[in-house]
């Protein structure tokens, strides 16, 4: 079955409701720097949240797809979640001591993503950090579809992704304390015949 036939709520639970492992490994991050309040955009249907909300830290998320915050509501998920687009950001004046976001930035195009880096920068508290992953060239995606830009392809209808390496996230993220950035190959926990897909996690520090 092709993704386009896939129902909504199938494309919404695409991933499962294991939280990733870059999920896991940024709680453990999180939880060694005392990180206890945090903001998810992108929150989906809560299988990242969980692992948070588990180990105590307070979540906030935004979510543009009503479908998916109600099944994160049915998955036990009972933190504010404002519902809208990440490019409408901010939803409130709070800051945070910490930001995650999971495979969101890539889908998001050039000026969006500046806007959305910016954003979620502002929000954060000094000293606070912020960790996204994203797409990388390694990806068996990478240069599939057709190009819109550099590095940037509509791997299929609707679909839109920016594939990052080195180099693009000093670009975009130089500005915006950028401590370090990492591969990290993302299995479909549920579907374990797929193969893993290669992200970056990319983690800042505001000064």
């Amino acid at each position: 079955m092709e993704f386009w036939e896939l129902s909504f709520i199938e494309k919404q639970t695409m991933w499962g409701f294991e939280a990733a492992d870059s999920a896991i490994l940024t709680k453990d991050f999180f939880l060694e720097r005392n990180v206890k309040d945090i903001l998810l955009p992108g929150i989906g249907y809560g299988r990242n949240a969980k692992v948070f909300i588990e180990n105590g830290i307070n979540v906030t998320g935004i979510e543009i797809s009503k479908t998916a915050i109600d099944l994160a509501r049915q998955n036990g998920v009972d933190s504010r979640i404002f519902h809208g687009s990440v490019t409408d950001m901010p939803f409130d004046s709070k800051l945070y001591t910490g930001v995650f976001s999971h495979a969101l930035l890539h889908l998001l195009n050039k000026h969006e993503r500046e806007n959305f880096i910016q954003d979620c920068y502002d929000q954060l508290k000094p000293d606070g950090y912020m960790i996204f992953t994203a797409v990388s060239k390694k990806a068996p995606m990478f240069g599939k579809g057709k190009q819109l830009d550099k590095d940037y392809f509509e791997i299929m209808e609707g679909v839109k992704m920016f594939f990052y390496d080195s180099d693009t996230i000093k670009q975009e993220f130089g500005q915006y304390g950028l401590i370090e950035s990492s591969e990290i190959d993302e299995p479909n926990k549920d579907m374990k015949n797929k193969p893993p897909i290669n992200f970056l996690m990319i983690k800042c520090k505001k000064k």
